[in-house]
């Protein structure tokens, strides 16, 4: 790719204490570009872990030079995800869980042609030939329960708003992520509003999703903090914190 010459796609890695599970998606993600036809970025930010997730993806990084990985200064998927959006040259930048719970290969039903006009492009395990595969029935019911609390609170219509994998245009996510306020897991809801807000094209793309029993959600006190974090936004919002901005410089470290 010359270096002059932005990607077609970003897809931006957070990554918290992912030493074991980081190497085998980024293999999987390589062998996926391998047989596209468009330019890509990976961006690897890492937040505050504790194994050697930073110096696995460097390590990557060595022999394929599109990895950049990115220290982040304070932890939270959140800002791990806005370091890694803001620091993205992508004309399209998505979100990519470390687990890599959703096949790869379907990433292509979230750029054009697949999405038309779309900006904000979210990944559902709700929607309509979604496949859920492996996940305890237990925890899915609490997750439908939890995502129609936000949506009564602040998404209605929003099926799964906290899925891990979404995409956003370079419009939307230079806007969108210049504004966010959201360090940690309430993140998600606070881009959607503000995007719905702003009027965006939001699009859902029912995905196949493979449960992994080594999630890092914790759906009772996550699900707290989203409902005190849903307040939070609605409340920023009305004082206008979201008003949008020219310029903004990611809290990040790039790896040298």
């Amino acid at each position: 790719m010359n270096p002059q010459t932005p990607p077609h796609l970003s897809i931006v890695i957070p990554a918290h204490n992912e030493e074991r599970r980081l190497p085998p998606s980024l293999h999987q993600i390589d062998a996926f570009l391998q047989t596209q036809n468009f330019s890509a970025e990976v961006i690897v930010v890492e937040n505050g872990s504790t194994d050697r997730t930073f110096e696995v993806a460097a390590e990557f990084a060595e022999t394929h030079p599109y990895v950049r990985p990115i220290r982040a200064s304070v932890r939270g998927k959140g800002l791990a995800v806005k370091v890694g959006m803001l620091e993205a040259q992508g004309d399209y930048r998505f979100i990519c869980d470390a687990d890599l719970s959703m096949r790869i290969e379907d990433i292509v039903k979230f750029l054009p042609p697949a999405i038309g006009d779309a900006d904000v492009i979210y990944a559902s395990r709700e929607g309509k030939h979604a496949v859920r595969v492996g996940e305890p029935r237990h925890r899915h019911w609490m997750g439908r329960v939890n995502n129609w609390l936000i949506q009564i609170a602040a998404l209605p219509g929003i099926q799964d708003s906290q899925c891990g994998f979404k995409m956003f245009s370079r419009r939307a996510a230079e806007d969108l992520f210049s504004v966010q306020q959201m360090v940690g897991i309430g993140f998600d809801v606070e881009l959607l509003f503000i995007a719905r807000k702003r009027g965006y094209k939001i699009v859902e793309v029912p995905i196949t999703w493979y449960f992994d029993p080594d999630s890092r959600m914790r759906l009772v006190g996550d699900s707290l903090n989203i409902l005190m974090e849903i307040w939070q936004i609605r409340r920023n919002w009305y004082w206008g914190v979201y008003a949008k901005r020219e310029k903004h410089q990611p809290d990040s470290q790039p790896a040298h």
